[in-house]
């Protein structure tokens, strides 16, 4: 077989072990890779209680270069396993991966210094780790078109809402005024808000009855109003979730959601990878 064929068909199967779950082998990478997630994320949370941390710090150490250095592996395959490395690597979820990695790394070639402060705030972001589940999950991404798809309406939704709390706030301003603690319209406004997603924090509240009578309507109005944002994502989930699509990757442009019979991506027009983990020729 022609080396270059070879290792295109290499690069494919790779690609399809890693950015796909439809095959065998991606779940299992995916269990694995999630597996390791919850683990990170577990020695993070271990980490920072100074008890534990006093006691088995060494042996989280371990466990975290451990986890780091396979997260690195993995990073690296992505890389050469997709045609354009450089659209990965400043991609949402190219940038969530490399965090995931960098502070260990960071704080290996800077022990002890001034910079420990900022080192520790970086090491934070270790658990964001788990954020690459949304890479895996087929559900996610039900979630994310059903969310692109209502944004128009969640926008309006917004606008509506933002409306409502200015002139609600404006209203008990004048009506309660600075003597109840009312002492300026952004205050009543931060009242409505309050009242209005029935969180009612109680720091400031009406005394007089009109104002009794209007927060009642407002609070009234708010456990209407939550249930909007709540039926448009899912009436748009339930049309997402009636077109099925797999969790194929284009190797080319990396858009994902394509029809489970595609052979060629509807964005770029590359050809798709074989689910079966048949060699693609060209």
């Amino acid at each position: 077989m022609d080396p270059n064929q070879q290792y295109a068909n290499w690069q494919y199967r790779l690609h399809e072990i890693i950015f796909e779950a439809d095959t065998r082998a991606g779940k299992w990478f995916d269990i694995f890779l999630i597996l390791a997630i919850l683990l990170s994320v577990l020695v993070v949370v271990l980490d920072s209680v100074s008890a534990i941390n006093h006691a088995h710090g060494t042996f989280l150490l371990i466990v975290e270069w451990g986890v780091t250095l396979l997260f690195t592996l993995e990073y690296l395959l992505r890389l050469i396993c997709v045609k354009k490395p450089l659209k990965y690597a400043t991609s949402f979820l190219g940038m969530v991966d490399l965090l995931a990695i960098l502070p260990t790394y960071i704080s290996f070639f800077v022990p002890g210094s001034h910079y420990l402060v900022v080192i520790r705030v970086l090491r934070v972001l270790r658990v964001f780790r788990v954020l690459k589940l949304a890479s895996y999950l087929g559900e996610a991404s039900i979630l994310a078109r059903a969310l692109k798809a209502s944004r128009r309406k969640i926008i309006v939704f917004l606008i509506t809402v933002l409306t409502l709390v200015i002139i609600f706030g404006s209203l008990m301003y004048l009506i309660e005024g600075g003597a109840n603690g009312f002492t300026s319209i952004p205050r009543s406004i931060y009242w409505a808000i309050v009242t209005m997603t029935t969180v009612g924090y109680g720091d400031i509240s009406p005394k007089t009855g009109m104002g009794q009578a209007m927060a009642a309507m407002v609070m009234i109005l708010g456990y209407g109003i939550i249930a909007v944002p709540t039926g448009i994502v899912t009436s748009e989930m339930t049309r997402a979730v009636q077109k099925r699509v797999t969790t194929q990757t284009c190797p080319e442009c990396m858009a994902e959601g394509h029809d489970p019979d595609a052979r060629f991506c509807k964005y770029c027009g590359a050809l798709l990878n074989s689910l079966s983990g048949e060699g693609v020729t060209r």
